[in-house]
């Protein structure tokens, strides 16, 4: 059983900046593909960042250059730097991991962008 446990969700001003953590309780190195999706209210769940295919990083068009997915393996963490952070960017934020071709969640962080 893969548990995720993330950390570093708040409320944030327009143009602020928060970094968001995903603890593991194995190896990162295992899974397929590892990394965060958020759901805002009333909309689907959809891709944020994530690690596929080893060292490869994918990342939605809405946060590109503004986002950044990293992994310290050493702790088995995932984490993603959220930079100039919008207010379209609320949503509760969720890790991801894959595994033998089962996806586990964690419990997921809100993260609130208001001035």
């Amino acid at each position: 059983q893969v548990q995720l446990v993330e950390s570093g969700g708040g409320l944030v001003q327009p143009g602020g900046s928060l970094r968001l953590s995903c603890a593991a309780s194995g190896s990162i190195f295992s899974f397929t593909a590892m990394g965060w999706y958020c759901q805002a209210p009333g909309k689907q769940r959809e891709l944020v960042a994530t690690f596929t295919s080893g060292s490869k990083t994918n990342y939605a068009d809405s946060v590109k250059g503004r986002f950044t997915i990293s992994r310290d393996g050493a702790k088995n963490t995932v984490y993603l730097q959220m930079n100039s952070l919008k207010p379209e960017d609320t949503a509760v934020y969720y890790c991801n991991a894959e595994l033998y071709g089962r996806r586990y969640w964690g419990q997921g962080t809100q993260v609130t962008v208001s001035s």
